[in-house]
Protein backbone atom coordinates (compact mmCIF):
# COMPACT_ATOMS: atom_id res chain seq x y z
CA UNK A 1 0.00 0.00 0.00
CA UNK A 2 2.41 2.52 0.59
CA UNK A 3 4.81 2.06 -2.52
CA UNK A 4 1.06 2.45 -4.04
CA UNK A 5 0.80 5.41 -2.40
CA UNK A 6 4.33 6.65 -3.55
CA UNK A 7 3.25 5.78 -7.32
CA UNK A 8 0.38 7.58 -7.32
CA UNK A 9 1.66 10.49 -5.50
CA UNK A 10 4.91 10.58 -7.81
CA UNK A 11 2.42 10.54 -11.06
CA UNK A 12 -0.34 13.40 -9.30
CA UNK A 13 2.93 15.44 -9.06
CA UNK A 14 4.11 15.38 -12.57
CA UNK A 15 0.77 16.23 -13.54
CA UNK A 16 0.20 18.96 -11.03
CA UNK A 17 3.25 20.28 -12.69
CA UNK A 18 2.48 20.95 -16.48
CA UNK A 19 -1.50 21.96 -15.55
CA UNK A 20 0.54 24.74 -13.73
CA UNK A 21 3.04 25.49 -16.70
CA UNK A 22 0.14 25.71 -18.60
CA UNK A 23 -1.93 28.18 -16.56
CA UNK A 24 1.41 30.35 -15.27
CA UNK A 25 1.88 30.54 -19.24
CA UNK A 26 -1.21 31.93 -19.60
CA UNK A 27 -1.76 34.28 -16.39
CA UNK A 28 1.76 35.73 -17.01
CA UNK A 29 0.20 36.70 -20.66
CA UNK A 30 -2.24 38.63 -19.75
CA UNK A 31 -4.96 36.66 -18.01
CA UNK A 32 -4.31 38.58 -15.10
CA UNK A 33 -6.27 41.43 -16.61
CA UNK A 34 -9.27 39.70 -16.79
CA UNK A 35 -9.69 38.65 -13.53
CA UNK A 36 -12.77 40.41 -11.36
CA UNK A 37 -11.43 43.68 -9.49
CA UNK A 38 -11.22 43.70 -5.87
CA UNK A 39 -8.36 45.11 -2.93
CA UNK A 40 -4.90 44.77 -4.24
CA UNK A 41 -4.10 43.67 -0.88
CA UNK A 42 -5.05 40.75 -1.52
CA UNK A 43 -2.41 40.64 -4.77
CA UNK A 44 -0.09 41.36 -2.15
CA UNK A 45 -1.29 38.45 0.15
CA UNK A 46 -0.88 36.07 -2.82
CA UNK A 47 2.96 37.19 -4.46
CA UNK A 48 4.22 36.82 -0.77
CA UNK A 49 2.39 33.56 0.13
CA UNK A 50 4.41 31.89 -2.87
CA UNK A 51 7.75 34.12 -2.08
CA UNK A 52 7.83 32.60 1.63
CA UNK A 53 6.45 29.12 1.19
CA UNK A 54 9.10 28.82 -1.60
CA UNK A 55 12.07 29.98 0.41
CA UNK A 56 10.71 28.33 3.47
CA UNK A 57 10.45 24.62 2.49
CA UNK A 58 14.46 25.08 1.07
CA UNK A 59 15.53 26.54 4.42
CA UNK A 60 17.79 23.28 5.47
CA UNK A 61 16.42 22.58 9.09
CA UNK A 62 13.37 22.49 7.54
CA UNK A 63 14.11 20.06 5.16
CA UNK A 64 16.10 17.87 7.61
CA UNK A 65 12.80 18.01 9.65
CA UNK A 66 10.96 17.01 6.72
CA UNK A 67 12.96 14.03 5.30
CA UNK A 68 12.69 12.80 8.95
CA UNK A 69 8.99 11.85 8.20
CA UNK A 70 9.12 11.39 4.97
CA UNK A 71 11.24 9.92 2.37
CA UNK A 72 13.99 11.75 1.20
CA UNK A 73 13.03 10.65 -2.84
CA UNK A 74 10.50 12.31 -2.54
CA UNK A 75 11.17 15.53 -1.01
CA UNK A 76 11.87 17.06 -4.98
CA UNK A 77 8.08 16.21 -5.50
CA UNK A 78 7.08 18.15 -2.07
CA UNK A 79 8.90 21.33 -3.47
CA UNK A 80 7.54 21.07 -6.51
CA UNK A 81 3.82 20.75 -5.38
CA UNK A 82 4.41 23.34 -2.76
CA UNK A 83 5.30 25.80 -5.96
CA UNK A 84 2.57 24.42 -8.11
CA UNK A 85 -0.03 25.15 -5.42
CA UNK A 86 1.39 28.69 -4.79
CA UNK A 87 1.47 29.71 -8.39
CA UNK A 88 -2.07 28.28 -8.83
CA UNK A 89 -3.83 30.08 -5.84
CA UNK A 90 -2.00 33.36 -7.06
CA UNK A 91 -2.95 32.74 -10.69
CA UNK A 92 -6.58 31.89 -9.21
CA UNK A 93 -7.54 34.54 -6.84
CA UNK A 94 -5.76 37.49 -8.38
CA UNK A 95 -7.79 40.78 -8.61
CA UNK A 96 -6.61 43.13 -11.38
CA UNK A 97 -6.62 46.81 -11.40
CA UNK A 98 -8.14 49.01 -14.32
CA UNK A 99 -4.72 51.56 -13.20
CA UNK A 100 -2.48 51.05 -16.48
CA UNK A 101 1.20 52.28 -16.32
CA UNK A 102 1.94 51.32 -19.52
CA UNK A 103 0.02 49.75 -22.57
CA UNK A 104 2.42 49.48 -25.68
CA UNK A 105 1.79 48.38 -29.19
CA UNK A 106 3.72 48.31 -32.59
CA UNK A 107 6.79 47.49 -32.04
CA UNK A 108 7.43 48.45 -28.84
CA UNK A 109 4.59 45.55 -28.14
CA UNK A 110 5.90 43.51 -30.26
CA UNK A 111 9.24 43.32 -28.53
CA UNK A 112 7.78 43.03 -25.07
CA UNK A 113 5.94 40.07 -26.23
CA UNK A 114 9.34 38.62 -28.18
CA UNK A 115 10.97 39.13 -24.45
CA UNK A 116 7.97 37.25 -23.10
CA UNK A 117 8.62 33.99 -25.13
CA UNK A 118 12.22 34.23 -25.62
CA UNK A 119 12.76 34.27 -21.18
CA UNK A 120 10.15 30.87 -21.46
CA UNK A 121 12.96 29.21 -23.97
CA UNK A 122 15.64 30.38 -21.78
CA UNK A 123 14.14 29.46 -18.55
CA UNK A 124 12.81 25.79 -19.72
CA UNK A 125 17.06 25.93 -20.99
CA UNK A 126 18.58 26.78 -18.19
CA UNK A 127 16.09 24.44 -15.87
CA UNK A 128 17.48 21.22 -18.72
CA UNK A 129 21.03 22.58 -17.78
CA UNK A 130 21.02 21.24 -14.20
CA UNK A 131 18.19 18.34 -14.89
CA UNK A 132 14.45 19.28 -15.18
CA UNK A 133 13.46 16.32 -13.49
CA UNK A 134 15.73 17.44 -10.36
CA UNK A 135 13.42 20.63 -10.15
CA UNK A 136 10.13 18.51 -10.72
CA UNK A 137 11.37 15.47 -8.39
CA UNK A 138 11.01 13.05 -11.57
CA UNK A 139 14.26 12.58 -11.33
CA UNK A 140 14.25 11.16 -7.84
CA UNK A 141 10.72 9.33 -7.73
CA UNK A 142 12.00 7.40 -10.89
CA UNK A 143 15.15 6.13 -9.41
CA UNK A 144 12.73 4.93 -6.12
CA UNK A 145 9.88 3.99 -8.67
CA UNK A 146 13.19 1.21 -9.80
CA UNK A 147 14.60 0.67 -6.06
CA UNK A 148 17.94 1.97 -7.31
CA UNK A 149 19.89 4.52 -5.50
CA UNK A 150 20.04 8.16 -6.74
CA UNK A 151 23.55 8.60 -8.40
CA UNK A 152 25.41 12.16 -6.35
CA UNK A 153 25.15 15.12 -8.53
CA UNK A 154 28.23 16.34 -9.71
CA UNK A 155 29.14 20.46 -9.68
CA UNK A 156 29.96 21.17 -13.16
CA UNK A 157 28.74 24.23 -14.30
CA UNK A 158 28.34 24.58 -18.34
CA UNK A 159 26.98 27.05 -20.53
CA UNK A 160 24.89 29.78 -19.22
CA UNK A 161 26.31 28.96 -15.68
CA UNK A 162 29.62 29.84 -17.25
CA UNK A 163 28.24 33.45 -17.18
CA UNK A 164 26.32 33.73 -14.41
CA UNK A 165 25.11 31.96 -11.33
CA UNK A 166 21.54 32.25 -11.93
CA UNK A 167 19.99 31.83 -14.95
CA UNK A 168 16.61 30.14 -14.21
CA UNK A 169 15.83 33.12 -12.18
CA UNK A 170 16.64 35.71 -14.50
CA UNK A 171 14.74 34.01 -17.07
CA UNK A 172 11.78 33.67 -14.69
CA UNK A 173 12.51 37.91 -14.21
CA UNK A 174 12.02 38.62 -17.86
CA UNK A 175 8.61 36.84 -17.76
CA UNK A 176 7.42 39.39 -15.32
CA UNK A 177 9.08 42.58 -17.01
CA UNK A 178 8.37 41.30 -20.27
CA UNK A 179 4.72 42.79 -21.24
CA UNK A 180 2.98 44.98 -23.38
CA UNK A 181 0.66 45.47 -20.38
CA UNK A 182 1.28 46.66 -16.89
CA UNK A 183 -1.45 47.20 -15.17
CA UNK A 184 -0.89 48.53 -11.26
CA UNK A 185 -1.42 44.52 -9.77
CA UNK A 186 0.89 43.54 -12.91
CA UNK A 187 3.40 46.19 -11.27
CA UNK A 188 2.67 44.67 -7.43
CA UNK A 189 3.28 41.21 -8.61
CA UNK A 190 6.31 42.03 -10.43
CA UNK A 191 8.02 43.98 -7.99
CA UNK A 192 7.12 41.78 -5.04
CA UNK A 193 8.48 38.46 -6.96
CA UNK A 194 11.67 40.53 -8.48
CA UNK A 195 12.35 41.55 -4.56
CA UNK A 196 12.27 37.63 -3.93
CA UNK A 197 14.01 36.36 -6.62
CA UNK A 198 17.55 38.69 -5.73
CA UNK A 199 16.38 37.38 -2.40
CA UNK A 200 15.86 34.33 -3.03
CA UNK A 201 19.07 34.48 -4.82
CA UNK A 202 21.29 35.06 -2.33
CA UNK A 203 19.62 32.17 0.02
CA UNK A 204 20.75 29.79 -3.12
CA UNK A 205 24.24 30.87 -2.75
CA UNK A 206 24.61 30.32 0.67
CA UNK A 207 22.35 26.87 0.59
CA UNK A 208 25.37 25.35 -2.77
CA UNK A 209 27.83 26.55 -0.57
CA UNK A 210 26.36 25.24 2.84
CA UNK A 211 26.12 21.42 0.87
CA UNK A 212 28.88 21.91 -1.82
CA UNK A 213 31.70 24.12 0.17
CA UNK A 214 34.53 24.55 -1.47
CA UNK A 215 34.05 23.86 -4.79
CA UNK A 216 31.37 26.24 -5.04
CA UNK A 217 32.54 29.06 -3.24
CA UNK A 218 35.41 28.71 -5.44
CA UNK A 219 32.79 29.60 -8.38
CA UNK A 220 31.35 32.59 -7.04
CA UNK A 221 34.70 33.93 -6.81
CA UNK A 222 34.57 33.34 -10.82
CA UNK A 223 30.74 33.72 -11.88
CA UNK A 224 28.85 36.91 -10.87
CA UNK A 225 25.23 36.26 -9.63
CA UNK A 226 23.85 38.16 -12.75
CA UNK A 227 25.67 40.41 -15.23
CA UNK A 228 26.76 43.53 -14.78
CA UNK A 229 26.03 43.09 -11.29
CA UNK A 230 30.02 43.71 -9.72
CA UNK A 231 30.12 43.94 -5.84
CA UNK A 232 27.51 42.86 -2.91
CA UNK A 233 26.42 39.16 -2.51
CA UNK A 234 25.29 38.63 -6.42
CA UNK A 235 28.80 39.93 -7.83
CA UNK A 236 31.74 37.77 -7.28
CA UNK A 237 32.15 36.89 -4.03
CA UNK A 238 36.02 37.42 -2.49
CA UNK A 239 36.91 34.16 -1.15
CA UNK A 240 38.71 34.12 2.23
CA UNK A 241 42.42 32.93 2.31
CA UNK A 242 42.86 30.04 4.56
CA UNK A 243 43.94 30.84 8.08
CA UNK A 244 47.88 30.09 8.51
CA UNK A 245 48.49 27.73 11.36
CA UNK A 246 51.56 29.11 13.15
CA UNK A 247 54.47 26.31 13.42
CA UNK A 248 55.25 24.67 16.30
CA UNK A 249 58.78 25.66 17.36
CA UNK A 250 60.40 22.19 17.99
CA UNK A 251 62.36 22.41 21.47
CA UNK A 252 66.00 22.96 21.32
CA UNK A 253 68.38 19.90 22.51
CA UNK A 254 71.31 21.07 24.11
CA UNK A 255 74.56 18.88 24.34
Amino acid sequence: MRRFVGVIFGIATQLLFLFTVWHLFWFLKGDFSHHESGALAIDVLLALQFAVGHSLLLYPGVRSAITRKLPAQFYGSLFCIQTCVGILLTAFFWRSSPIEIWSLTGWGGWLMSAGFYGSWISLLYSLNLTGLGYQTGLTQWWYWLRRKPLPRREFQPRSLYCCMRHPVYLSFMGLLWFTPLMTLDHAILTGIWTAYIFVGSYLKDERLSYYIGKPYRDYQARVPGYPFIFFGPLGKRKTKPAPVKPLKKSPLRTT
